[in-house]
């Protein structure tokens, strides 16, 4: 009778149990809020197929992760490693109406047909709020906080070093981390608590949160000892001259004034971190004569021998000369042409 009973629960609650159990997550990302979507169906992970895919699905994915807001349907096929070919796509068609608690309580189909991994679905949310720089002139300047147990409060600075504040920085979508020191200015010192302490970072992590430190809330420090941070303003490029957003010759704005990038070691990996930064889709890899086609700029020439891994999500962060340093001419300028997704 027991065994009757189960089997008449399980068949009766199994599409419920099914769902409640699925889940989905990012893979090959910068963080756990980026990347390619899988989801789990009976045990199995799998991708998404991106027909259909949108900005409504990418948010219920974004909610369902406990990521921040959606802010891009990247390909899949940007993120590495690549999808191994024994992987099987569930699910096809997704239409979310942009409020479902889970991907899978969206409208889909399980019967997946002409769609390969080429179409794998990407994501791209923003990491919830969990650092600020408060009491300077913008958000890229200030006293460091951190959010935790609903409360924001301090970070002293014992233990802290630069390569911390290149976390911060970078996690807050700044530029680079200029200064960082002691805060001794009592009309810029926080109040309340001071929640971490013996914060050591290497400066590869992706929040701060990441780095080891002392524990939540114990320490002996004052606010005399709170943490100031200041980084470069947000890194902004543009591509200009193209019909569209998505391609043209390639501008970047340092110290508020717009400049060209020359083509010295430019390639794939260049191209797919631009088409990221920009939400546009996958780099079409133009042939030289396309890249001609926008014409040259004028002006400064920012940066010069550009290598990146194509993980980076910002140009900024690969490796360049000094900005403004380069031996090129505008005939060199770097243009770039991504799919408009």
């Amino acid at each position: 009778m027991t065994l009757l009973f189960s089997l008449i629960f399980a068949i009766c609650t199994g599409p419920v149990l099914l769902e409640s159990l699925s889940r989905v997550r990012l893979v090959g990302g910068p963080h756990r809020c980026e990347g390619r979507v899988e989801v789990e169906l009976r045990g199995h992970w799998g991708t998404v197929c991106d027909d259909d895919w949108d900005i409504k699905d990418v948010a219920v994915v974004c909610r369902e992760l406990g990521c921040g807001a959606a802010k891009g349907t990247p390909s899949g096929v940007l993120y590495e490693p690549s999808t191994e070919k024994e992987q099987k796509i569930l699910i096809q068609e997704v239409n979310c109406s942009g409020i479902e608690d889970t991907l899978l309580q969206c409208k889909h189909s399980e019967d997946v047909f002409d769609c390969g991994h080429n179409e794998d679905a990407g994501a791209l949310c923003e990491i919830p709020e969990s650092v600020r720089l408060a009491g300077g002139l913008g958000r890229c300047k200030g006293r460091v906080e951190v959010k935790h147990q609903g409360k924001w409060g301090t970070v002293c600075y014992a233990g802290w070093s630069l390569s911390a504040a290149k976390v911060v920085c970078q996690q807050l979508g700044c530029g680079k981390a200029i200064l960082t020191q002691r805060l001794c200015n009592k009309a810029t010192q926080g109040q309340g608590t001071i929640w971490l302490s013996q914060v050591s970072c290497s400066g590869q992590e992706v929040t701060l949160q990441d780095c080891p430190s002392g524990h939540w809330g114990k320490n002996n420090c004052t606010h005399d000892e709170d943490t100031w941070v200041e980084c470069e303003d947000p890194f902004d490029l543009r591509l200009v001259g193209g019909d569209i957003r998505c391609s043209g010759r390639l501008e970047v704005l340092h110290r508020g004034v717009w400049g060209s990038v020359c083509d010295d070691g430019w390639g794939e990996m260049e191209d797919r971190v631009v088409c990221k930064q920009l939400g546009c889709g996958e780099s079409l890899s133009p042939s030289v004569k396309a890249r001609r086609s926008f014409g040259p700029g004028v002006g400064h020439i920012w940066l010069d021998d550009v290598h990146c891994s194509g993980k980076e999500q910002s140009l900024e962060q690969c490796q360049h000369r000094f900005w403004g340093y380069h031996n090129c001419n505008h005939k060199e300028d770097v243009a770039v042409i991504c799919s408009e997704q």
